[in-house]
């Protein structure tokens, strides 16, 4: 048996090819163990509408209607939803998971369409702006989860970057944050209460063993995972509940504006 994914922390993601899983890779930490740890907080039913928001190639999206019976949109802005629908159309979900090319600061969907809206590995890229929250929000059902998982702080950087981290650290990674920095973030706005937040045990091992699995050649960020060994980062998850007393903001498209013809000068 091919044990290079297999482990007994994720039981449903062990069944999967690890040749598909790898095949499938769209980012730096395994989709299915992110999943599968996301979903053991959630309240999955047969039948619900789950936005997967940042899917890659929709790997998540396929463990989440396969393992849960969820009816699921697949959304990314990054990769091809054709290629998506091959994907899913191969793993025989196509009549549960539905494909969509879209940017994350505009999606095309209705007020309260969704029981659940995740992100996995994908959020901290556009969900730092205050803003955010609002619009996503929005699209869930009041009483419906918010949830999250993927690369993260276990506390904040104050000052230097670690010098484990150093020659690996870039500018962008400072949109990284602890799931404490999360909590405050969401939980200020009033719209929903966050139920979970917290770090994976031992989360910096499972970045390895899948780093050492699908980039093998990646030394650098091998090498800073190795030399901080969970004190920086590792993987977090926060998962809150939309508020029914809420006040969302109505999403502002355009502003009407009826132009006259004045003089430039006095």
């Amino acid at each position: 048996m091919d044990a290079r994914l297999t482990t007994e922390r994720f039981p449903r993601s062990s069944r999967y090819n690890p040749d598909w899983l790898i095949a499938g890779c769209s980012g730096g930490s395994n989709p299915l163990w992110l999943a599968e740890w996301l979903a053991s907080g959630l309240n999955l039913r047969r039948g619900m509408r789950v936005l997967d928001l940042g899917c890659g190639r929709a790997l998540s999206s396929i463990f989440l209607r396969r393992e849960f019976e969820v009816e699921v949109w697949a959304v990314d802005l990054w990769f091809s939803a054709s290629e998506n629908l091959r994907r899913i159309r191969d793993a025989g979900v196509d009549d549960g998971v539905f494909p969509i090319h879209a940017d994350a600061r505009s999606l095309p969907f209705a007020n309260d369409f969704f029981d659940a809206a995740i992100s996995i590995a994908s959020f901290p890229y556009y969900g730092t702006d205050e803003h955010y929250l609002n619009s996503l929000a929005r699209l869930v059902r009041p009483g419906g989860q918010i949830a999250i998982a993927g690369e993260g702080l276990m506390q904040e950087i104050e000052g230097p970057v670690p010098e484990a981290l150093a020659d690996w650290w870039e500018p962008s990674l400072f949109c990284l944050h602890s799931a404490a920095w999360w909590q405050r973030h969401w939980q200020n706005t009033g719209i929903v209460d966050v139920k979970v937040a917290e770090s994976m045990a031992d989360g910096w091992q499972f970045w390895l063993k899948w780093q050492k699995v699908v980039a093998p050649e990646n030394a650098v960020e091998i090498r800073a995972i190795e030399k901080d060994a969970g004190r920086h980062m590792g993987y977090v998850r926060v998962i809150a509940e939309r508020r029914s007393d809420a006040r969302l903001e109505d999403e502002l498209r355009s502003i009407a504006t009826e132009y006259k013809a004045r003089p430039v000068t006095r």
